[in-house]
């Protein structure tokens, strides 16, 4: 019998609890919440939330005798060559046309980790840790949300076009839950992703600082029109991630929160420029921090 109910009531915690101790194996999915009018009363008999129905999914979780062994998620992009850029190992432009060739032959990611393997791209541990780097990515962000339906299904099977890597759930719930805490404390520094960001122009905030490549991605797509919820779009990351490396960028002193100066783009992806007015500092900042630290790819 499927296992269904709502976030509010059992947790993405506790539902990975109870599949890693009954060692269940299945597929979780979690749905956009739809409002139905009603209300749902909590155990004890006197909270009340409202009561939502399943929409479209959202999030989906698959396991084997209690081991996590695929996960995706909507605006998280799971292809192999995006995965291994977020990881480190091609670079955009590799990524790009390593895609298009694989998309272009009908190539799945297990001929295409095949064919990346033998060509001495990458090799087969670069490919399972960054894998496995993504999965556990997508249940921490999980772990976070408070409201969805869920169903979880026993005779539920993960896509056949994917690479499933096995993942102990005890290692992530501790983690998980780790940051889950660092979570809260991020969204009360940067409660709204709606914000757009604009560097300083102060010169001796340049000084020392070093960047690591998911922090180059973000710093490209920095100027007032663009909202952080846009940038997090374009650099494939989740809330958790983008606001993690905002942080890093308010706390070393590089850039500020600003209300962004094109409204009614919320939903667009960030541009790949930056725009006109904020050309020059962006220069001179890129070139500033290339002359202290610059990156190296794969």
């Amino acid at each position: 019998m499927p296992l269904k109910g709502n976030l509010a009531v059992f947790t993405t915690t506790q539902l990975l609890n109870l599949i890693n101790l009954s060692k269940r194996t299945g597929v979780l999915t979690i749905f956009e919440g739809v409002e139905t009018g009603d209300k749902l009363t909590l155990g004890d008999g006197e909270t009340q939330i409202d009561k939502l129905a399943p929409g479209r999914p959202l999030a989906t979780l698959a396991f084997r005798e209690g081991k996590l062994i695929y996960a995706e998620m909507e605006g998280k992009d799971g292809h192999l060559a995006s995965i291994l850029n977020r990881a480190g190992k091609l670079n955009e432009e590799q990524a790009r046309l390593i895609r298009e060739r694989a998309e272009a032959r009908n190539i799945n990611d297990k001929g295409l980790a095949l064919s990346l393997i033998n060509a001495n791209y990458v090799s087969r541990n670069d490919i399972i840790q960054s894998i496995q780097k993504h999965t556990v990515s997508i249940v921490f962000d999980l772990m976070t949300w408070k409201r969805e339906p869920f169903l979880f299904d026993e005779n539920g099977t993960p896509p056949n076009n994917r690479i499933l890597v096995p993942i102990d759930l005890k290692n992530v719930i501790i983690e998980g839950t780790r940051v889950m805490h660092e979570q809260e404390e991020l969204e009360k520094e940067i409660p709204n992703l709606d914000l757009a960001l604009k560097f300083t122009d102060d010169p001796n905030a340049m000084r020392g600082v070093k960047l690591g490549k998911a922090e180059w991605r973000v710093v490209s797509f920095i100027n007032p029109n663009n909202s952080i919820r846009q940038i997090a779009k374009a650099c494939n990351m989740t809330d958790t991630e983008i606001r993690r490396i905002v942080y890093s960028l308010l706390q070393a002193g590089l850039v500020s929160l600003v209300k962004p100066e094109t409204p009614g783009r919320r939903h667009q992806t960030a541009a790949l420029n930056p725009s006109k007015p904020d050309r020059d500092v962006v220069n001179r900042l890129i070139t500033k921090l290339r002359s202290i630290k610059a990156p190296t790819t794969s």
